[in-house]
């Protein structure tokens, strides 16, 4: 899946919105202020992190261990970090959409809460 793709995917997720807090490198992905994907432009190959459930961010590592690994510079029980380009783009958008669930539940949990 190339950028532009992963991009118009991301953006069709409700409410879900874009920005780049870390510098014009950075591309970032948000539902409600949370960010579900982090993307580094110069980055080669290219690759996200993404969020993840712990027990199943362990098992998506250990059937695909040259292409997703723990995420880089996030906390690693929580994110993943994929290669966009060798990954079929059903699987990354399965992650993606898991990425934005992940965030939507504690969002809702925490306006329950209020």
């Amino acid at each position: 899946m190339n950028i532009e793709t992963f991009r118009d995917f991301c953006l069709t997720l409700p409410h879900a919105t874009e920005d780049m807090p870390f510098g014009e490198n950075f591309l970032v992905f948000r539902m409600a202020n949370r960010i579900f994907a982090l993307i580094n432009l110069n980055r080669v190959p290219m690759s996200v992190s993404l969020k993840c459930e712990p027990e199943r961010a362990v098992e998506l590592r250990e059937q695909y261990p040259d292409k997703i690994v723990a995420g880089y510079h996030l906390n690693k029980k929580h994110w993943n970090t994929v290669l966009l380009e060798s990954l079929p783009e059903v699987l990354i958008k399965e992650m993606v959409q898991h990425s934005y669930d992940q965030v939507l539940a504690k969002y809702q949990r925490r306006k329950e809460k209020r």
